[in-house]
């Protein structure tokens, strides 16, 4: 038992001890230009690259077919919601929406 609250304790400071350093080093200090902008494109890298394997290969293998992969053809109309609306409830909803009507219609 108390190997299992040791395994819990340090599992806990690994991932904390990432997140709180960066914290604790950057928040008095004004970041280059530069960095600030190379930043600004991190969470949109991180969307990319859990979304592509989600999209273009569900079960493991490429596949754009509509009737075995709607989801990468729903995503298209989404995106350019997203694009042009900037705005997340709207890009949620209609995902939800279009989805919904897709297997209304499919089932």
């Amino acid at each position: 038992m108390p190997e299992i609250a040791l395994l819990i304790f340090f599992t806990s400071l690994v991932t904390f001890i990432p997140r709180v350093l960066p914290i604790l080093f950057l928040s008095r200090r004004s970041l280059p230009r530069p960095v600030v902008l190379w930043l600004s494109y991190v969470p949109v890298a991180v969307l990319a690259a859990l979304l592509a394997p989600a999209l273009f290969t569900p079960n493991g293998a490429v596949n754009l077919s509509f009737v075995e992969n709607p989801v990468f053809w729903i995503s298209i109309p989404v995106f350019i919601i997203a694009f042009y609306t900037r705005n997340l409830f709207a890009t949620v909803l209609s995902g939800m929406v279009l989805i919904a009507l897709l297997r209304l219609f499919i089932s």
